[in-house]
């Protein structure tokens, strides 16, 4: 679910670093939004990213 199906962006995967200098790992995941948009001339639901959607890349329902 947390992939953006224009740009591809998903998940990724680090170290979180606290104050102390702890070490964890840690999942990055993407803004990503379930919006209505034209997809091949039909209004489809899909899941684009917030920057997907800020750049006018999708074109919504």
């Amino acid at each position: 679910m947390a992939k953006c199906e224009v740009c591809g962006k998903g998940v990724t995967f680090g170290i979180k670093v606290s104050h102390s200098h702890r070490r964890t790992n840690k999942a990055f995941k993407p803004n990503v939004k379930r919006i209505k948009a034209v997809v091949n001339g039909t209004p489809k639901r899909v899941y684009v990213c917030s920057r997907c959607l800020r750049s006018g890349k999708v074109e919504r329902a």
